[in-house]
């Protein structure tokens, strides 16, 4: 009996002890190949180094399609790990912002959710009465220390690939998400970022999204070049030169590279030749020329160059066509334009990978030159089925009638996009002083540890705009096809590379493999896993029926 009693005993000082250890330990065993369940040692020294409550608000909650439930199953896990981790209290909220409300009252909740960042995502889900539209909120918003983030995701609602994709890529890119969003809102340090307008770039208006979108994160303005002084200069983080039409002056690029040699990093989205899609609908031809900026000289130093032609593609957007008059109307039609192509991120590098392809106008090729002290990374490229026009070239309107010769545009990968990282040597090493400069900026000849992404084409961070009432669309938004492109993302990823220190972009690296059934496989032999499965359990239980009678008669029998 005393034994008993000892043995009790010790059983339950073992449970004490687990419960106890378990409340200030804390591991996750991962047998899953990809490591799915495993988070990054960045964000475990983020977590560990936190000490401010953080508060994360999760609005994809409520009746779900099954994708969304996956997705929501995966944020569940993710932070359930972050709240484990983290040294400060941790709290995790899943809401659904509609439930129980009526029609009038639900909209108003949707546009108080949209000033704040909270955005609706409407779905098509299949129902025994057919499709119905659902609106569901696959968002998140990240509180501390009296800040917010709006966090997205789902992040590749347009992608080309399945709907079972769509979700896979927005859950690889989960800990990406959540880990930026909660070091911007802890450390409340918003690094500035300086669109240049001094030589003839897009509006406000046009540069509206990518401006305003920034703005969420970071201190975001115009620089004029003619004005800007070496104290300006020292406060930017980040400048952005986007399709810049008046040459640029020794003086301007002078202070540009002062920005690099002090380690600033550029954004470069330049166009090298003039064609433009509101041209040749205004005068129904254009005949395309050389741009000349001044730029070629600085961006060839640096390692890049932006070749004097333009890819046409057949994996290309659609614009709208007048295809002629039925009963006084004009009628429309959308058609591939291929001098549009869509830019295919290269998922061998981080900074772009899981992605959706990026929405080009009439883009240059991108080559890269030797510059010592300076690794290069390709970003963005065409498909295979691609082909290279030089310039001077006479374009028009009819030509989207022309049908491509698939033996000509089918020619090797061209690279539109190029990342640039290093010591940058200076273009103005050894060189007098610029007109406007009265004492240098600085005398070093390689700059600090920098870095720089080249573009060839000048639109991409373009928003359109309604003419009717002058409104902006999202960046990367296609009114004509109402796709979105991820041309957003792009700018938000180079935004977060080129600031953040810490480098929480390999984060995008994890990848997570889905094991879906073989839907062939599945038709075929579906009928004989519907007898197997709905056979063999009765089998098991009348087996084991009878195998439990005949050992009772046995066993009683004696």
């Amino acid at each position: 009996m005393k034994n008993k009693w000892i043995a009790k005993v010790s059983v339950l000082l073992v449970l004490v002890v687990l419960n106890i250890g378990g409340k200030y330990l804390f591991h996750r065993f991962d047998f899953t190949t990809d490591k799915r369940f495993t988070l990054n040692d960045k964000t475990k020294k983020l977590l560990h180094g936190t000490h401010k409550p953080v508060i994360i608000t999760v609005f994809l909650n409520g009746e779900l399609p099954a994708a969304f439930k996956r997705l929501q199953s995966s944020v569940k896990d993710l932070l359930t790990d972050y709240k484990a981790y983290s040294e400060a209290d941790f709290k995790i909220i899943f809401v659904d912002p509609l439930a129980g409300l009526n029609s009038a009252d639900q909209d108003t909740v949707i546009n108080n959710l949209y000033q704040q960042g909270i955005e609706a995502t409407n779905l098509s889900v299949k129902t025994e009465s057919g499709l119905t539209q659902k609106l569901v909120f696959p968002m998140a918003m990240v509180e501390s220390d009296g800040k917010q983030m709006p966090v997205k995701l789902f992040q590749n609602l347009d992608a080309g690939g399945s709907y079972e994709d769509n979700i896979n890529r927005s859950i690889e890119n989960l800990e990406y998400t959540f880990t930026s969003g909660i070091k911007k809102v802890i450390n409340g340090n918003n690094p500035r970022i300086g669109f240049t307008e001094a030589n003839g770039e897009p509006s406000d208006l046009q540069l509206y999204d990518a401006m305003h979108t920034l703005a969420n994160s970071y201190e975001v303005g115009r620089v004029d070049l003619n004005t800007i002084d070496k104290a300006g200069l020292d406060k930017l983080k980040m400048m952005v030169v986007v399709k810049p039409q008046i040459p640029f002056s020794e003086t301007e690029k002078y202070k540009i590279n002062y920005f690099v040699m002090n380690g600033g990093r550029v954004l470069w989205s330049i166009d090298q030749v003039s064609a433009e899609l509101d041209s040749l609908r205004g005068m129904g031809s254009q005949m395309v020329l050389n741009k000349n900026l001044n730029l070629d000289d600085m961006l060839f130093i640096y390692g890049a160059r932006i070749n004097y032609n333009i890819i046409a593609d057949k994996n290309a957007a659609e614009i709208p066509v007048s295809t002629g008059n039925v009963g006084g109307q004009a009628q429309i039609q959308l058609v591939p334009w291929i001098y549009y192509p869509i830019l295919l991120p290269d998922t061998a590098a981080s900074l772009v990978k899981n992605l959706d392809g990026i929405k080009a106008e009439f883009p240059s090729t991108v080559d890269t030159i030797g510059s010592k002290g300076v690794k290069k990374t390709y970003i963005l490229t065409t498909s295979n089925f691609n082909k290279i026009f030089n310039v001077p070239k006479l374009f028009s309107l009819q030509m989207v009638a022309e049908q491509p010769d698939p033996k000509t545009f089918q020619n090797p990968l061209q690279s539109a996009g190029v990342l640039l990282e290093g010591n940058f040597q200076s273009v103005f090493a050894g060189r007098p002083l610029p007109l406007g400069i009265s004492s240098a900026f600085t005398k070093v000849e390689v700059s600090k540890l920098s870095k720089m992404v080249v573009i060839g084409d000048g639109d991409i961070f373009k928003n359109q705009i309604i003419a009717k009432d002058n409104s902006p669309l999202p960046l990367g938004f296609d009114r004509y096809t109402q796709r979105t492109y991820g041309n957003k993302a792009l700018l938000l990823n180079i935004a977060d590379y080129f600031t953040d220190d810490d480098n929480l972009i390999v984060l995008r690296n994890k990848e997570v493999k889905i094991r879906l059934l073989d839907k062939g496989k599945v038709k075929i032999e579906k009928t004989k896993w519907q007898i197997i499965n709905i056979v063999v359990p009765l089998l098991l239980l009348i087996s084991f029926a009878i195998f439990q009678h005949y050992y009772r008669k046995y066993r009683y029998a004696k």
